[in-house]
């Protein structure tokens, strides 16, 4: 059985909230009847989508990968080692949603699911990441102010990021919060005001936390 907000999502290629829609709009039908948003759809079930047959959906698989530093979010490392070095085989047809540096680490999705990627990766839908980063010397306040206020102007255009001390006497380490995910961007942010980071770590990405899952370990979700 599969919710008919997903079953649609994965038939037809619109999102989650674009099969949610079409259904509150009468555009789905169910065995000739419009379905409720809670339905579950079964095997035996024909589907129609503006009037369109709508072929059940493969079977999709995500999971969350605590991606260890120093491996390419890639399928080709270019000489460096990639994700799927370290993942199982049976894995290999996932492909990542977003992108981690080489030397960044953390949560990481994966996913055939593409209606899924498209939700957690469009600008439209503003999905907010969290990071935990180490400086190499502390943040200086006006420059703390500058990232949180105004924004840091970089090639692609302004940075703003909301920032956190993760201890409250250390002015090394901070939790970062952004909706973006421009290439680099945490990165370039301090880079532009004179720091290194030398440790950055996903923590969050949109509804899902890294919890206690362990470096180089990963759960189906």
């Amino acid at each position: 059985m599969t919710r008919i907000n997903k079953f649609v999502a994965l038939a037809s290629g619109v999102s989650r909230r674009g099969a949610d829609a079409a259904i509150a709009e009468g555009r789905v039908f169910v065995n000739d009847v419009k379905p409720t948003s809670g339905y579950d759809a079964q095997p035996t079930d024909v589907v129609t989508f503006d009037g369109h047959v709508l072929t059940p959906p493969a079977i999709t698989q995500t999971i969350m990968y605590n991606k260890p530093p120093g491996y390419v979010v890639s399928r080709d490392g270019q000489g460096s080692q990639t994700i799927y070095d370290l993942l199982p085989a049976e894995l290999d047809h996932l492909k990542p949603v977003g992108r981690l540096d080489k030397y960044s680490s953390g949560l990481l999705l994966l996913t055939n699911d593409g209606a899924l990627a498209q939700e957690l990766t469009h600008p439209r839908y503003q999905k907010v990441k969290v990071y935990e980063i180490i400086l190499n010397h502390p943040l200086q306040p006006l420059h703390r102010q500058m990232i949180a206020d105004n924004g840091i102007l970089l090639a692609d255009g302004v940075s703003k990021l909301q920032l956190e001390r993760l201890r409250e006497t250390n002015d090394t380490a901070w939790r970062v919060t952004m909706h973006e995910g421009r290439n680099r961007q945490i990165r370039r942010t301090f880079e532009a005001l004179g720091y290194t980071i030398s440790k950055l770590h996903r923590t969050h990405f949109g509804p899902y936390s890294l919890g206690d899952l362990a470096s180089d370990k990963y759960k189906t979700i």
